[in-house]
């Protein structure tokens, strides 16, 4: 039984929450926890997709540095490969995944934000990598991901400085992708989750799956990634649902089995 991380399920949409007050600062247990909850909705065939929530306060205010202040080189060598690892199955969850960002997402939880496909911000949220100020860098993805998503010039500016930004800012940079009133968040992050858990499940993880392996290569590699997977669908029922469907009644109509 996990202490400090939930899954439920409604609507074809999991629910991973986290709740360790009062900032849910990222535990090693914790990390685990999110492990664990990342695979199970990984594998669960009534999960279409994931949202990411902190409760209404807050999403996460980082790493639990009283627990990491004493760790010696050895010791964050060996705990830093379970940090990724964790953050690495959320990002590898094969469903679309957002991310219902309230309060604070610094550090560790800006980076577990951005191993989601997508994030939904309260307009008072801040949300920053303040490793800097500690003497480090982001350890769990935010040299790298953060990179990719809005480029190397403004990921240098919020690592180097540690400074915290608005959410009306990490929607301009493209950090966040909506702004909504803080106790809109959850609500508007399930059901845009809702939307996409209607899809065909296999082209959805295809999809993903072209996209952030494509990312990591170069164009032509990404082309023939994108072929491969895209002739892959035409194996699969709800290829033949889909199309029957739009033959038939127009588009937007089809309802998917996930096979």
């Amino acid at each position: 039984m996990a202490d400090f991380v939930s899954m439920d399920v409604a609507d074809r949409v999991a629910t991973i929450t986290l709740n360790r007050p009062k900032m849910n600062a990222l535990s090693l247990q914790m990390q685990r926890e999110i492990r664990d909850a990342a695979h199970e909705a990984s594998a669960n065939d009534e999960v279409g997709a994931v949202v990411i929530y902190g409760g209404p306060k807050v999403f996460a205010a980082g790493a639990d540095v009283k627990e990491m202040a004493d760790m010696s080189f050895q010791d964050m060598a060996r705990h830093s490969r379970g940090l990724q690892g964790s953050f690495a199955a959320v990002a590898a969850i094969p469903k679309p995944t957002i991310a219902a960002i309230t309060g604070y997402a610094l550090g560790g939880g800006c980076e577990l934000a951005l191993c989601c496909d997508l994030r939904v911000a309260a307009d008072n949220a801040r949300l920053g990598q303040p490793e800097i100020l500690l003497g480090i860098i982001p350890g769990a993805g935010g040299t790298q991901r953060l990179t990719r998503l809005i480029g190397p010039s403004r990921a240098k500016d919020l690592i180097f400085s540690g400074r915290f930004i608005e959410a009306q800012e990490a929607l301009a940079i493209g950090l966040v992708d909506r702004v909504v009133a803080p106790e809109d968040v959850y609500t508007d992050a399930h059901a845009w989750a809702a939307e996409f858990a209607r899809g065909p499940a296999l082209a959805l993880a295809a999809a993903k799956g072209a996209i952030d392996a494509g990312l990591e290569t170069d164009l032509a590699t990404g082309l023939e990634i994108e072929r491969q997977a895209f002739a892959s669908l035409f194996a699969t029922e709800d290829q033949k649902l889909g199309m029957a469907s739009f033959i038939e009644h127009g588009p937007g109509k089809a309802q998917f089995t996930g096979r």
